[in-house]
């Protein structure tokens, strides 16, 4: 059979691109791609990785702008700092972010693969173009790695899996400054090793897991241990914009031959769509689950139409839709309630985040403790409060009775001052006119002052004899 005619042989795959027909490993030699949507990704994944080692050395009024300290159960985003009693905030932008994603995903297919993962910034902008520095092209690499063990394959082999160890490390050393933040880390780095042997272990482990996974896991992750390609069919339809091949305009396909008349379709069949996918696929195959929409395979088969002289776009973000009708892609009505309800939780969202409480406050009556009759005709409640201070300064604070008359005795302190991001407990007495109790069990407002400011209003049950 003639090669074009094996290519249009093929009509299913029932293995994933990464795996071969005897059912090994098919390693992707990824040529490296150039052109307009290239450069694009290019410039975003250097602001991406500006932003990921950046940002743990910013700080707002001593704070980092961003830290999430697993252990403590503090995290600190914006220089804002959320404590687990806030964790429904983050159960709602975690919603936000799931709706977020299929909203992308439904309009625009793996947009988020292609351009703002990490697996994907990390390994085509950070440790695959060392692998072409080191060990050339992917001709040359592919040689190299088929050759006998000498001293050329020894130097170039540890060179690149040196400089892959030593970003590894630094990778999750950063990841270490969000968790800790970069003033602890620093602390921990100038102090001996013996006194953090085990934060040692865990970064030699995140250290290992990240090198294995650029190293030797790579296009893997993207095809069979991330799920969220093999979601693409549950959120795809023919109106969603993805990286697809004109199958109207390239079709049949045929060779190009010089001074000769064409009455094949504009694909010649150079392969080189292929050749620069980073998960080895064939996009000519239609919409297939390894496609990571990284635009590689646009820039090939543009930059080869220019050479022929034909028009660009045989491989382009385009719809199915819009390919075998001709007409433009169009706003349709899933798309519509997807953005309607990412509206309404992106509103949700910052409501929450601006009408968050620096002070919490929760008060309950002392178990097992009834109700005293005490001097001046009062009845007298034991109560413990637990405040939370999320600020970085100490607050004093007040209480006050709201709506009735009554006194508020601390027990063992003249006064409340909050230490900072700490919970501080106080214990009180509350003490009532016996006339005001009109029943058995009464709802009480207690005010939290901070000055004359009142920051917060918590209800609580006040416990008065039977009537």
């Amino acid at each position: 059979m003639k090669e074009e005619d094996l290519l249009h042989a093929e009509t299913f795959r029932d293995r994933v691109s990464s795996v071969s027909e005897t059912g090994r490993r098919n390693w992707i030699y990824a040529l490296k791609p150039s052109g307009k949507w290239t450069n694009y990704r290019k410039y975003l994944a250097w602001l991406y990785l500006a932003v990921f080692f950046i940002m743990p050395f910013i700080k707002v009024n001593g704070m980092p702008f961003m830290m999430i300290n697993l252990p403590e159960g503090k995290f600190i985003l914006f220089s804002k700092i959320f404590w687990p009693q806030d964790f429904f905030i983050f159960a709602i932008g975690m919603i936000t972010f799931i709706i977020f994603i299929v909203l992308f995903t439904v309009i625009y297919g793996r947009l988020f693969c292609g351009w703002t993962c990490p697996q994907t910034v990390f390994m085509e902008f950070v440790f695959r173009p060392i692998e072409w520095l080191v060990e050339g092209s992917p001709s040359q690499q592919k040689k190299l790695n088929a050759g006998e063990w000498n001293s050329g394959k020894i130097i170039r082999k540890t060179i690149k899996h040196g400089l892959y160890l030593l970003i590894s490390f630094v990778i999750a050393h950063t990841f270490l400054a969000y968790i800790l933040g970069i003033d602890e880390l620093v602390k921990i780095i100038r102090e001996p090793l013996a006194d953090h042997v085990g934060l040692l272990s865990g970064l030699v482990i995140f250290t290992l897991l990240f090198y294995a996974v650029f190293a030797f896991v790579r296009d893997i992750v993207c095809t069979t241990i991330c799920p969220y390609g093999r979601l693409q069919s549950v959120m795809f339809d023919k109106d969603t914009m993805q990286i697809a091949y004109d199958y109207k305009r390239g079709e049949p396909r045929g060779k190009f031959k010089k001074n000769v008349v064409r009455t094949e379709g504009d694909c010649v069949s150079c392969l080189k769509c292929v050749q620069v996918c980073p998960t080895g696929i064939d996009i000519r195959d239609g919409v297939q689950m390894e496609c990571v929409g990284c635009t590689a395979c646009i820039d090939a088969c543009d930059e080869v139409m220019d050479a022929l002289h034909f028009e660009r776009g045989l491989i382009r973000y385009a719809s199915e839709n819009e390919i075998s009708t001709g007409k433009p892609a169009r706003f349709n009505t899933r798309m519509k309630a997807y953005t309607g309800l990412l509206g309404v939780l992106l509103v949700a969202m910052v409501f929450l985040v601006a009408t968050r409480k620096t002070v919490d406050t929760y008060i309950s009556r002392v178990k097992g403790q009834l109700y005293q009759e005490v001097e001046g005709g009062k009845i007298s409640n034991l109560f413990d409060a637990k405040i939370i201070n999320k600020t970085r300064e100490e607050i004093p604070l007040t209480l006050k009775l709201e709506g009735m008359d009554g006194t508020i005795k601390l027990v063992g302190n003249q006064q409340i001052t909050l230490k900072k991001e700490a919970i501080s407990e106080v214990t009180f007495f509350l003490e009532i006119p016996k006339d005001q109790i009109k029943k058995r069990s009464s709802t009480l407002r207690i005010g939290v002052y901070q000055g004359d400011e009142k920051i917060q209003t918590v209800k609580t049950k006040f416990l008065g004899p039977f009537k």
